[in-house]
């Protein structure tokens, strides 16, 4: 009888070698090698391309038919997933722990039970501990079937039956394992075999398989990236646990947009979603009851502070209104500090250069702290213009006018581009009070103040990032010897 020679698999890129080292070679992880045992063989005649079965191909046109979708009622969670669920698809949701990821699976479980049935698999809580949570969410008298169990063969037989629940959670598949490989659960092998299955099962029974996956410091699923190429839907939750703020952010979605976000609000009894975005995100910035001609201490407002601007950004197919703030402050050390919450800090570096070099301003000496209020990332290209506006009204301390937002992209020339989906912006602004939008200079505006469609509001073009300059400078005599005091 032949011999089973052991292997090493990395845990982070799976690849494979024939001994263990304390590198990876693939991908350079250290301590990622774990003896797996490879799978046996297949048959001899199988090998030889003996014993298939012809498949029976068609073409591209034909009778086809819509995939019918399952409603949860939560409209933030049916919004992402581009309607609902699709039956016989598998989702899987990757999140930080404690984001709050077992509380939104168990109240969508919850909502769903008394149409199709659902069943709640945990391998990490004990089933004292997942009741417990039903009664802080208040759905601990919904029909949800729940086990606790870890082994895919009993979690199979138990669900490869006519009568199978409609919806069924796994929390999470690094608690699963096969019995067919010997190897620890969590491991790469383990992960991709045991989602196999479990998607197999989905696909023939019809059901809505929700996969739970751990995520790495790195902040990606943790196991091989191929778990997210199984799977139809992956959804990433976020959010700050010093926020009660959570994004749902849908990254890949066979059935629906990508980049679809859905916003909830974490309070005592679970999550709750939030219809109108914007207007979470822009809560508490007005400071109403104090006189805007009252100054601070460094030359702006009272009644409204420098260094904030409005974005206008587009998540998905929602439109969603961002507060933009800066903090711009001398650098005590040789090297100037760059703090950046919600945004990419390599864009943040070329806005700052693109701002020394053609506006003749001196913010790149000066420790820069960014921050976009309310716990949203902001990966557009679209949110420069914005940004720049904040850094300049830091700088010179000149309010950003308060019923303002701002939207454009900057070239390395300094130019603002145009983007995409201007009416959308334009009209969530409108919708919230917003009465004037400073946009990119494009074919559809000109030089002045024009109004774009029927939005209502009144749009101010800029074609380069120094007219910023111009219109954030209340006393234009005293910009640059504000400029070389911060840069002393």
């Amino acid at each position: 009888m032949a011999r089973t020679n052991a292997r090493f698999v990395c845990q982070q890129c799976g690849s494979v070698h024939a001994k263990w080292t304390g590198r990876c070679e693939g991908c350079g992880a250290w301590s990622s090698l774990i003896e797996e045992l490879p799978r046996e063989a297949p048959p001899q005649g199988l090998a030889k391309g003996r014993g298939g079965r012809p498949l029976g191909f068609v073409g591209l046109t034909g009778p086809s038919v819509l995939p019918p979708r399952r409603q949860t009622g939560i409209a933030e969670l049916d919004r992402v997933c581009g309607g609902g669920f699709v039956s016989g698809s598998a989702i899987l949701v990757g999140g930080d722990p404690g984001i709050g990821k077992s509380t939104l699976l168990l109240q969508a479980a919850a909502a769903i039970a008394a149409t199709g049935g659902a069943a709640y698999l945990t391998g990490e809580e004990a089933i004292d501990q997942v009741r417990l949570r039903a009664e802080r969410l208040g759905v601990a008298e919904s029909p949800v079937l729940l086990a606790a169990a870890s082994s895919i063969r009993d979690i199979v037989a138990s669900l490869d039956r006519d009568d199978a629940p409609g919806l069924v959670v796994v929390d999470s598949i690094q608690t699963m394992y096969l019995d067919t490989l010997d190897s620890a659960p969590g491991t790469v092998s383990q992960v991709r075999g045991a989602a196999q299955e479990l998607i197999r099962l989905a696909k023939r029974r019809g059901i809505v398989l929700i996969l739970v996956g751990h995520v790495t410091k790195e902040g990606i699923i943790a196991g091989p990236r191929v778990l997210e190429h199984m799977v139809d839907t992956v959804l990433y939750f976020e959010g700050e646990r010093g926020h009660q703020f959570r994004i749902l952010r849908a990254v890949k979605n066979r059935f629906g947009a990508t980049d679809e976000i859905g916003v909830f609000e974490m309070g005592d009894r679970g999550l709750s979603e939030v219809p109108n975005p914007s207007a979470l995100f822009l809560a508490g910035r007005a400071r109403p009851g104090l006189d805007v001609e009252e100054e601070e201490p460094g030359g702006a407002s009272a009644g409204q502070l420098s260094g904030s601007a409005v974005f206008a950004g587009i998540e998905g197919t929602r439109p969603v209104l961002v507060e933009v703030q800066a903090l711009i402050a001398p650098a005590l050390l040789g090297t100037p500090r760059r703090a950046v919450v919600g945004w990419d800090g390599t864009r943040l570096a070329m806005i700052t250069a693109v701002l020394d070099t053609r506006c003749g301003l001196s913010v790149g000496v000066n420790d820069i702290y960014l921050n976009v209020a309310g716990g949203l990332r902001i990966v557009e290209p679209a949110a420069d213009l914005a940004v720049a506006a904040a850094l300049v009204s830091a700088l010179t301390k000149t309010p950003v006018p308060e019923d303002t937002v701002v939207f454009g992209e900057i070239a390395l020339s300094g130019d603002v581009r145009p983007v995409g989906h201007t009416e959308a912006r334009l009209k969530e602004a409108a919708k919230l009070g917003f009465e004037t939008a400073w946009i990119p200079l494009g074919r559809s505006t000109s030089r002045g103040r024009a109004r774009v469609g029927d939005t209502g509001l009144t749009t101010s073009p800029i074609g380069h990032v120094s007219e910023l300059t111009t219109r954030l400078s209340a006393k234009p005599r005293a910009l640059r010897p504000r400029i070389r005091e911060l840069a002393q």
